[in-house]
This record gives C-alpha cells, structure tokens and sequence, in this order.
C-alpha cells in the first residue's frame, strides 16, 4: 500500500527540490527579511537546485471554462507548480482559503504556500483535485 502513495505523489522530485531551497533560504536567513529579499533569494534556491523558475507569470483564471480574470503568482517553477509566498507572522485563514481559490480557478495541479514567519517556516502542499472538489 505505501508503494502506491509513493508512486502517486505528484511531483514528487520537484516537490522535494523547493522544499530543499525553502530550508536553504530560511536557515541563512530565518524570518528576520521581508518578503521580496526573501523572494530574490529562493529563486537562486530554486535555480542552483536545477528547477527552472518563472516570476509574476499572469495566470487565467476560470470559472465554468471562461476566463474571468489573471492571477499572478510570486512564482511559476518547472512550468507545473505554483509558489506563493509570505513573510508574516503567521498565514491566516484568509491567505490559505484565497491560495486555495487562485489553485481551484488555474489550470495548474499542485501549489505551495509558503510563509518564512519570524518563528518558523510553514510549507502548505495543496494538491489540484482536492482545491477543485472544495
């Protein structure tokens, strides 16, 4: 049974990789920076660890297979997963249902919230099927 979770994560290296780089950035620099050094630097994460990153790509969003709008994450990387991020002192209820909502109306399967908070950093997974059957 475990073979078969494994087997079905969804992008399970790239995954792997950006959480590498979330913990190579905030372990040099805690949440002590705002969000754009923060920013800046796990592109730099992202890229020495062989993803390929896009920044403020505009995004079309649907509802019932019509664009209603754009959505511009902080970070597009391997052209299949979206990163958004914070440097708070906690992510809100708020900022989890809005990320839930931007994945829910993309056509992308899988996203990261990503908060480098003062105390901590909190790394949310949300997968495209569950954000969708919400």
């Amino acid at each position: 049974m475990a073979n078969n979770k494994v087997e079905n994560f969804l992008y399970e290296k790239e995954s792997y990789e950006i959480r590498g780089a979330c913990f190579d950035v905030y372990k040099n620099f805690g949440g002590a920076f705002k969000e754009r050094i923060i920013d800046k630097s796990l592109t730099i994460a992202l890229e020495k660890r062989g993803l390929k990153v896009q920044e403020q790509k505009r995004i079309d969003i649907y509802f019932e297979g019509k664009k209603v709008g754009t959505y511009i994450p902080d970070k597009i990387v391997n052209d299949c997963i979206i990163l958004e991020l914070k440097a708070k002192a906690f992510v809100t209820k708020q900022d989890i249902d809005q990320f839930w909502k931007y994945l829910k109306g993309s056509e992308y399967k899988l996203g990261f919230l990503i908060n480098f908070g003062p105390n901590e950093l909190t790394i949310k997974r949300v997968i495209y099927d569950t954000a969708r059957n919400k």
